[in-house]
Formats: structure tokens, sequence, C-alpha cells
């Protein structure tokens, strides 16, 4: 594919696009906003208008003259299939026009951030602005199905948010997928969409229908939610597999804080079957419309924020990265629990764990007082590191008002490779320093130690190491 890419490459138009443009047709050029393998993008003025615009300038290569027709049949489709839509939350384009070696795009310039800038777990925005701004896109290409129009791009980069939180689909048509940079985007298939926002039937390469861009905005939502994709894999082919043949995990497994009526709408979003799927995004954001009543507060940004500096200042999350932090706060629950109440009794099964934030609780194994633990330890970590049992061997009350993280076992097992280690190493390091702490305790209660007469290490000599032996030698 490089070496395709390079044969098409027109290298005296780098050269021209090295040099800073005044204009575009009748555009003034006002500055560079993003550059690409083939495309350019610049803010610019239009004659016409107070307002700005953006142009995407298309570069064609001399040297391939097949590509070069693609591209422009491509982009011809492009400004007539974009010119065609009318909605208020899609994108207006203005004019398309084709020159020798390049093309232009004039477009409607959104100012405000792509979605892309969101799908990490410590950039979620609040669910209100989540739900309301993925409704107006089911709107929108319900708007573009009406108007016999598939995207097949669906994804967070290709929906721009103004300041007012209204979304802006843009990319329309073949050809700005058909000008990524094919070496550098692992996403790129068969020369549309990106594998981890394709439908099943897209994967496959079936006729597609309106209910592909439906899945593909399914998997967007899943993402703002919990700051991960439904389906993750280390290569692109088991990455496809699992698009085709498995479920994803409930949004509420990996944020416990989310409404549960959202878990129905993510499945039937991203149902493989297209008769069970969503018939149009009027059914989607209906449903979305509905659970958004489900929602208690419209801003907890404050109270998270509150939340991560709290547990910033434990000293368990010392060598915790902030990203990571901010998955923890996705995956856990945060309780408020009055004196004398059971968190976790001797006896019962379960893997339930948790850090006292604030507070004291007492441990206990058959009714006698182990220790007391208080801000910034961890309970419950013993059954859930167990291989082979999850059996309570210890109860743990409160002994006075205290905030409990409750951390959910299996939101942790669907979270980052990158956490999931940094916690069981932690939860390790708690178990080897308080092992060492009882083991001073029982000490001092012990009789006194036997004098030792000489150090192995520093005298005695043992047999060499592979004999199979290991046998204190006495010394000569």
């Amino acid at each position: 594919m490089a070496g395709a890419r390079a044969a098409c490459y027109d290298r005296s138009l780098d050269r021209i696009s090295t040099r800073r443009m005044e204009t575009i047709g009748k555009y003034r050029v006002v500055k560079e906003l993003g550059k690409g393998a083939t495309a350019t993008v610049y803010l610019c003025a239009s004659p016409d208008s107070d307002l700005p615009v953006a142009v995407k300038v298309i570069r064609f290569g001399q040297d391939c003259a097949a590509m070069s027709r693609r591209l422009r049949k491509l982009f011809r489709n492009e400004e007539m299939v974009a010119r065609r839509l009318d909605h208020p939350n899609i994108a207006k384009v203005y004019e398309g026009v084709v020159e020798e070696n390049f093309a232009y795009l004039a477009m409607e310039y959104i100012q405000g951030f792509s979605l892309e800038a969101h799908t990490r777990i410590d950039k979620l925005l609040p669910l209100h602005r989540v739900i309301g701004i993925i409704f107006k896109c089911c709107m929108a290409l319900d708007s573009a199905y009406r108007q016999g129009i598939i995207h097949r791009d669906i994804k967070p980069a290709n929906i721009l948010v103004r300041g007012d939180d209204e979304p802006m689909l843009v990319d329309f048509g073949l050809a700005l997928n058909l000008n990524k940079n094919m070496d550098r985007d692992s996403t790129f298939i068969t020369g549309v969409g990106s594998p981890s926002y394709m439908s099943p039937e897209q994967v496959k390469g079936y006729q597609l229908n309106q209910k592909t861009d439906l899945y593909s905005l399914g998997v967007v939502l899943f993402q703002l939610l919990t700051g991960r994709l439904p389906f993750r894999a280390k290569n692109q082919a088991t990455l496809i597999y699992r698009i085709i043949n498995t479920e994803a995990p409930d949004v509420t497994s990996l944020n416990p804080g989310l409404p549960e009526g959202l878990n129905a709408i993510l499945r039937r979003a991203l149902e493989k079957d297209l008769y069970s799927r969503y018939r149009n995004g009027a059914e989607f954001a209906k449903d979305l419309a509905a659970v958004r009543y489900q929602i208690v507060g419209d801003d907890d940004t404050v109270q998270d924020n509150r939340h991560f500096e709290m547990l910033r200042k434990l000293a368990f999350f010392t060598e915790f990265e902030n990203v990571e932090l901010w998955e923890i706060l996705r995956i856990s629950v945060w309780r408020q629990i009055a004196p004398r109440v059971t968190i976790i009794r001797e006896g019962e099964s379960s893997k339930v764990f948790g850090i006292v934030v604030e507070g004291y609780v007492e441990i206990s194994i058959a009714g006698r007082t182990l220790c007391r633990l208080g801000e910034g330890e961890v309970v419950g970590e013993v059954a859930y590191l167990h291989p082979t049992s999850d059996e309570r061997s210890a109860s743990v009350v409160t002994l006075e008002n205290t905030l409990f993280l409750e951390i959910n076992a299996p939101a942790l097992a669907l979270a980052s490779e990158e956490l999931q280690e940094r916690m069981r190493t932690a939860l390790l390091g708690k178990m080897i320093d308080r092992m060492r702490d009882v083991n001073r305790i029982a000490a001092a209660l012990g009789t006194p130690a036997v004098e030792s007469a000489q150090s192995l290490m520093a005298g005695s000599t043992r047999a060499a190491p592979g004999t199979g032996l290991d046998l204190e030698l006495a010394p000569p």
C-alpha cells in the first residue's frame, strides 16, 4: 500500500503546498486548520458573506491517472451529496470546484470541538450533554436517510460540536475517506469506514442501509458514556471477529452511575440482527428522550472533580496515573455509610472490595477484633485477589460515618489492562505490608529467638546450583 500511494503522489504539489496559499478560488485564506496526506483544510473569508468558511483542498497526483480519476469522481459525488442535505445538524456545503490538479470544497465553518476529544475516560462529558448531542445526531441521520443518504463513517471525529452543544455531522460521502493516510491510519478498511465503529454487515462487505449508521452512532454513544469502545482487540482480525460474533458489555457494568435504561438502548443500537436493530434515527432518539428523564443530576462535573481530588490525595493511589483515577471513578460507587453497618460479612461469597476514603472500620474474625483501618486503607482485597475462592474470611463493620469507595470487580475486569495491572500491584503491595505488620506483632508476642552462631550467606558453603542437593556443609 505504501508503494502504491507513493506512485500516486505528486511531489510538485507538495512543493506548492509548502508555500503559504493566499487565495483558493474566490476565498481569501486566513490560516491553515489541519492537514492530511492529500487534503488540507483552511479557514477562509468569503466575499459573499461575513461568516468564515472552511475550505478543504484535495490534491490529485499526476503519476496515477486511475486514482486521480477516482478522486475526481468521488469529490464530485461528495459535493453533490453534501449540497443535497439540509438539516441544522449537518454541516452545509456552499461550493465544490474541481481544477486540473486539485479540487476544493467550501463548507460551513464549525467553531467548537470534535467528540473525539471526549472519548477518554478522564475527559467524558456530563451525561445530560451526551444524551442531548446523540439525540440530535439521531435526528440528523434520520433526515439524511429520508433524503436517500447513508454516511457510512460515523465516528467521534466526524461529529463536531458548537459552543451551544449543537452537533454537526461532517464528511458525508467517500472522498475524504479515500484521502486518509492509509499507512498511518490502521482503522482504514476497504475504502470506507473505521472498523471500531463499523457494523457487522459493513465489516462483511454486505449491502448497507440506514441501520449501519445507527449502529456506528451506538458505538459512539457507548464510548462517550464509558471512555472505551464496546469491542477491543490487539489486532484488526480479532476486532472484526468480536464485532461479528460477540456481545458488548452493559454500560452500567463499566459505569455503575449510568441509568439502567441505557443498557437496553445500546443493546438495540448494537444489535447484530438488522431486523432487531433500530429502524431509523427517530426511534433511537425517542428512547434516548425517555431515558433523559431518569437522569438525577444534570451536571456531575463538579462532584466528579471533587471525588478525583479526594482520591489523588490518598497514599494508595500515589502511583496511579490521572487517567487511571478517572477510570476508577467510572467503575466505582461512592457510599456514605452510617456507623455499625456491615460492609463485608465473614463466610459470604463476593469479590467486592474498596477504599475507606473517610472514617474508620473494624476488621474481625469469628467475633474477635483483628484491627481497625482508617482513611486510605483498602478492605476486601483478599477475596478479590484469590484465584479460586471468593469466600470472605473476615467481617468489615463501620465504626463511624464512613465514606467508602466500592470498586466494581466485574467492571474492573473489563477496564484497561494498564489499570488492572496497576490495581493488582497496589493491592499486592498493601497485602505484603500488612503481612509484615502482622509478623512483627506476632513476633512481639512470641518467645525469645534462638541465637545464631553464624550467617549462612556470610560464612557457610552450599551445594553447587543444579546438583539437586540442598545441604548445608560444615565449615572446614
